[in-house]
């Protein structure tokens, strides 16, 4: 339930962002040289585009398949922990 609440929140980010992104970029002229106009404008673009980034990163998830990922990798490291202790304890017996 708090999961859902909260991609949902995120999506309604993500919209707002986007729509803010879709007004403004046809009122922000480019075109007349690298004045502090053009560069603030270059950079509120970049800004608004690592934020709908960030939000769409959230919402597929890619963080949770992360976790899984590494949690397997801690797993299977673990198992071979284990085994090269169990490989000790019988050379140690065999002696």
């Amino acid at each position: 339930m708090v999961k859902r609440l909260n991609k949902t929140k995120h999506v309604i980010y993500l919209l707002v962002a986007l729509s803010m992104l879709v007004i403004a970029l046809p009122r922000i002229s480019f075109a007349g040289g690298l004045d502090w106009v053009n560069i603030f404008g270059i950079v509120w673009v970049l800004f608004s585009l690592l934020i709908v980034g960030a939000h769409l990163h959230f919402i597929l998830g890619v963080d949770e398949e992360k976790k899984r990922a590494l949690e397997a990798v801690r797993r299977a490291k673990l198992r071979q922990w284990e085994m090269k202790l169990l490989d000790k304890q019988e050379q140690r017996k065999s002696v």
